[in-house]
């Protein structure tokens, strides 16, 4: 009988902490063996990340910590304390879209847009460490996120855009 009752301890158990997602600490409340993926999106509000295969296949639930892509459905929320989650939410400025978002609405490189915010969020890590990537260097690093609707070369192409434009956007400064 005090199995059952320390089992229900602590399934009612929360932990308190703060994680840092899209440049802001935020305090939040969830139960320790809820992933990263659900305390975004039931804890935080922060739906944008979404819920795929919740077996780390599809890539939909792609965040970045500290800058590198993570799939969220296969982390517990409790090991990221400290470090710097950014989310889809975190891309555009104000109304200022972020150059992969304009790229992916010019090209069609969403259709249902349900695997957008993962390749949107692998896209930008690439980005950010390979600023001129290749065609083949972009296909490899998206790899590991699947659509069911646009074919790819859409995808591509939008992340071939958004490069350049980020690309002029440097050499103008």
């Amino acid at each position: 009988m005090n199995t059952v009752m320390d089992q229900g301890a602590v399934a009612h158990r929360k932990v308190q902490m703060s994680l840092r997602v899209n440049g802001e600490d935020i305090d939040v409340s969830f139960a320790p063996y809820k992933t990263l993926l659900e305390v975004l999106r039931e804890d935080i509000g922060l739906t944008g990340t979404k819920h795929g295969c919740e077996l780390g296949e599809c890539g939909a639930c792609a965040v970045l910590v500290d800058g590198q892509p993570l799939l969220s459905c296969l982390a517990l929320a409790v090991e990221f304390e400290g470090r710097s989650i950014e989310t889809v939410e975190g891309l555009a400025h104000g109304a200022e879209l972020h150059p992969l978002q304009a790229a992916f609405a010019d090209h069609g490189g969403s259709q249902c847009g349900y695997c957008t915010s993962g390749f949107l969020m692998t896209a930008k890590a690439l980005l950010d460490q390979e600023p001129n990537p290749s065609r083949e260097r972009i296909k490899e690093a998206l790899s590991g996120n699947l659509c069911r609707c646009t074919g790819y070369q859409q995808i591509v192409e939008s992340v071939e855009q958004a490069a350049r434009v980020i690309n002029a956007g440097k050499a103008g400064s």
